[in-house]
């Protein structure tokens, strides 16, 4: 298994920028709940297996149901299949 990448010294700015991001979206007053379902939503997108399990976590201990913190990873696997199916 190779080793991961260091995020904080293969591109400091990216990882500014993420932080900044982050702060902003922590004073925005938005619900706990729906900012983590957004986290889980974008790591299904972008195919993060880590990502994915860390904000279902997150989402759950924010008071979500499996359901819901699970529940639409069905639409990306649809997606998947669609997009890879011989027509």
């Amino acid at each position: 298994m190779s080793q991961r990448i260091d995020f904080y010294k293969a591109s400091p700015d990216a990882i500014k920028a993420m932080m900044g991001l982050e702060q902003r979206v922590t004073k925005s007053g938005l619900d706990k709940s729906l900012v983590d379902l957004v986290r889980l939503r974008a790591s299904q997108i972008n195919g993060c297996a880590y990502c994915m399990d860390m904000h279902t976590a997150d989402a759950r201990k924010a008071g979500e149901n499996d359901k819901e913190a699970c529940g639409h990873m069905g639409s990306t696997v649809l997606e998947y299949v669609v997009m890879f199916l011989p027509i």
